[in-house]
């Protein structure tokens, strides 16, 4: 059962948009001993623009230097068939689960949404970690519809980034067996009984994350404020500001991104 921070890593990309192994390898081994597991390809990992060579050099760089961390693949793509063909690929290159949104679009229903993640699971066997927000899919999942998706065979986890602290909280409360993170880190504190936190700052201080998990006071929750608003994390193009400060380390070589959002 999945707990603690787990890192949405940031893909280290090369100017010239090929996925850097080496930087890729530093940032686990700066975040591997604080972190109880590591999701590439994620939001964070601007994973709905990286290509398919992208996705998976990503994704088999993560797993090849994971250690005896587990491996939670992202896949960001709008329909249910794209999904399925990733997240096979994903299992092939030896991941530990997949992390997947709602279907694209304003008009998927909420029966769609069951039945989309229903279709992955049977179609692929991979363990799932429900990804709940609104920003790139343009829906979210409704409180019924997730009690309904805990009882797929197979989910793992949530991601809850609803933006909802209430929301997160009542989640956590329905004690589904399904563990719920929190995926705001302006929330933590907020969102009692959580499991754990994903979040981009874990790129940069999993330390902090794990500190505001154990003592979620409001004392804490202003530190991580303040350190979110010092790396720019709360800013629209977060990755950007958060691979600048990486780059500045000296933990990725590059503080590149991907280029259509340069």
């Amino acid at each position: 059962m999945y707990s603690g921070t787990i890192v949405p890593l940031m893909t280290p990309l090369n100017e010239d948009e090929t996925v850097d192994e080496r930087s890729t390898a530093r940032l686990i081994d700066h975040v591997r001993s604080e972190v109880s597991g590591l999701m590439p390809a994620l939001t964070s990992g601007e994973g709905w623009k990286l290509d398919e060579r992208q996705w998976t050099d990503i994704v088999t760089y993560t797993v090849r230097h994971s250690g005896d961390l587990p491996v939670l693949a992202g896949i960001q793509l709008p329909e249910t068939a794209q999904i399925i063909e990733r997240a096979r690929r994903a299992m092939d290159i030896g991941v530990d689960a997949v992390v997947v949104t709602t279907p694209f679009g304003a008009g998927v229903t909420q029966d769609d949404i069951v039945e989309h993640y229903r279709a992955i699971r049977a179609a692929t066997g991979a363990p799932i970690f429900l990804y709940n927000e609104e920003a790139l899919s343009g829906n979210k999942i409704e409180y019924d519809t997730l009690l309904t998706l805990c009882e797929i065979p197979g989910i793992v986890g949530i991601k809850e980034s609803s933006g909802d602290a209430a929301f997160t909280r009542k989640m956590a409360e329905a004690a589904t067996g399904i563990p719920v993170f929190e995926g705001w880190e302006n929330l933590i504190s907020a969102a009692s009984g959580i499991n754990g936190f994903i979040g981009p700052l874990a790129n940069l201080e999993p330390g902090l994350c794990n500190a505001i998990l154990v003592d979620p006071t409001p004392e804490r929750q202003a530190e991580v404020d303040a350190v979110c608003e010092k790396y720019g994390v709360f800013k629209d193009d977060w990755y950007r500001w958060v691979k600048k400060e990486l780059h500045t380390r000296g933990i990725i070589s590059s503080p590149a991104v991907h280029k259509d959002l340069r």
